[in-house]
């Protein structure tokens, strides 16, 4: 390896650790891929290993970091029934992805009832608000949607991903 190649290297290994530092940094979960366990098995943070979702070592947080996962994955009834095995299951978090893995089994009004828990928690969590006009839009209340959608814009501006897809859904909405 010449001097030069080292020199042109050493920058963009660089930025490649600092963009890889700054997505863990932002807990943006999305850039970093776990493995998927078993049914009954939950990703454990700290062995780095996938273990029975019943044990106690297994922490709140992790337990419901998988529950998303599982929801995002459609695996809706796994994701409550591993949020039924918290210790703390009232948190704005658990609350929110317990809204969503509702209201995708089709029970809306379920689910905007643990958004609603969620906002009391947190009323700056704009996912969660995302969601909760989500479930609005679905009810065909557009009105409450949109009143969601403001309270985005004051989090994160109109540029965020939850305005944006919430902005997306009221217009898709109005469209049919």
């Amino acid at each position: 390896m010449t001097i030069r190649s080292v020199m042109f290297a050493a920058p963009l290994l660089l930025v490649v650790a600092m963009a890889s530092h700054l997505a863990s940094a932002n807990g943006d979960e999305e850039e970093v891929q776990k493995p998927e366990c078993p049914k009954g098995q939950v990703w454990d943070s700290k062995t780095q290993k996938c273990v029975l979702q019943v044990s106690k070592a297994l922490s709140d947080a992790d337990r419901t970091d998988y529950a998303w996962r599982l929801a995002k994955a459609g695996r809706y009834e796994e994701a409550l029934a591993l949020l039924d095995t918290l210790k703390q299951p009232n948190t704005a978090k658990a609350l929110n992805y317990r809204g969503y893995a509702t209201r995708k089994l089709g029970r809306t009004d379920e689910g905007i009832g643990y958004y609603l828990q969620s906002v009391q928690l947190d009323p700056q969590y704009a996912q969660m608000r995302e969601y909760l006009g989500e479930a609005y839009v679905i009810k065909g209340r557009v009105d409450l949607a949109q009143e969601q959608l403001q309270q985005i814009q004051s989090i994160c501006g109109t540029s965020c991903e939850e305005y944006q897809d919430l902005a997306e859904a009221i217009n898709d909405s109005a469209k049919t």
